[in-house]
């Protein structure tokens, strides 16, 4: 979202229904369904946390701030977490997407501009890829797939850019275009201008396909990266409405919908062509989660708390901001 579109587009009346009503899991279900702890805590009284990252060599977890643009670390075992770059680093006020890739590069969206690429050795930034021209945009999501190549979504366009390992062997050190490589208009549903749609990403083990979430329209899309061809997936059980962030291990997806504090564990058959739902938490406990991701201990969820204080509405976040860990899903 812009600076002058908020967040709190997401919270419709349906889902601040969904708010009110929702109740905790009952002691029966809490001993022995999914459990939701504190894995670390964010400084800051203003941090409202939106993605995160898995630092697979060293288990450090990254988290961005999407309201300064900060972005901190969770060194792998600790229960809280650093300042790791500071807020406005490099004139950037949002962080929301972050992915680690198999370089040692951390990659970080800011929303309205583009992706920053910092080494994690030093935090030098390598590389900067900004959206050409005046347009809406709102680029949300990435994943980084087994060749290197980065692919991210913009939620005001229905397109996917794409960076290239070669782009930022090219870009080192300087700025370099993010263009858009898939355009989606055809395959989603029509929307009127300045609807949020394309949100969460994933990639294959093998990198050839891509799924990516229309967090309005509750679908789930599948593109073949070498082609572009792009399908709706069959969702059974339920759908992917409010789906934030996305997580794929093997074929379990996991989704986070963000306005209506829930996680769902879907099942995705070897052609990723039909998607079932096997398990769902609603709690409001998870404090409007908007990204996970698979560790061996559990899925680490991003409680926002958007709707309290920040881009989504008025409130008082609860401090510190916290990143929980959910187990049983």
């Amino acid at each position: 979202m812009s600076r002058s579109i908020h967040r709190r587009t997401f919270l419709t009346a349906t889902a601040a229904t969904a708010l009110a009503v929702t109740v905790a899991p009952s002691p029966a279900r809490a001993a022995t369904g999914p459990r939701i702890s504190t894995a670390f805590t964010l400084p800051g009284d203003r941090a409202y946390p939106e993605g995160i990252a898995l630092d697979v060599r060293t288990g450090d977890a990254y988290v961005g701030s999407y309201t300064t643009g900060a972005v901190y670390r969770a060194a792998a075992g600790s229960r809280a977490a650093e300042v790791y770059l500071p807020a406005g680093t490099d004139g950037r006020t949002t962080a929301n997407g972050l992915k680690v890739d198999r370089a040692g590069r951390l990659w970080v969206i800011d929303s309205t501009a583009g992706i920053d690429v910092y080494d994690l050795r030093d935090r030098s930034l390598v590389a900067r890829f900004e959206v050409p021209g005046g347009d809406s945009r709102f680029v949300n999501d990435l994943v980084i797939a087994a060749d290197g190549t980065a692919y991210a979504t913009d939620s005001l366009r229905p397109v996917i850019y794409r960076v290239t390992p070669d782009e930022v062997t090219r870009a080192r050190g300087g700025r370099a275009p993010l263009t858009a490589h898939y355009d989606l208009t055809d395959a989603l549903p029509p929307r009127p201008s300045g609807t949020y749609t394309l949100n969460g990403i994933v990639a294959d083990a093998t990198g050839r396909l891509l799924f990516v979430v229309d967090m309005t329209g509750g679908g789930l899309y599948r593109v073949h990266t070498a082609t572009g061809a792009t399908s709706q997936v069959t969702l059974q059980g339920g759908d992917l409405t409010h789906g934030d962030g996305l997580e794929l291990h093997h074929r379990t997806l996991w989704a986070a919908h963000n306005a209506t504090n829930t996680l769902t564990r879907w099942h995705l058959d070897p052609a990723g062509t039909t998607a079932r739902v096997h398990r769902r938490l609603t709690d409001p406990a998870l404090q409007t989660p908007t990204t996970l991701a698979h560790t061996p201990q559990g899925l680490l969820v991003v409680r926002s708390q958007f709707e309290k204080g920040g881009p989504m509405g008025p409130g008082v976040p609860q401090t510190p901001f916290t990143v929980a860990r959910v187990t049983g899903l």
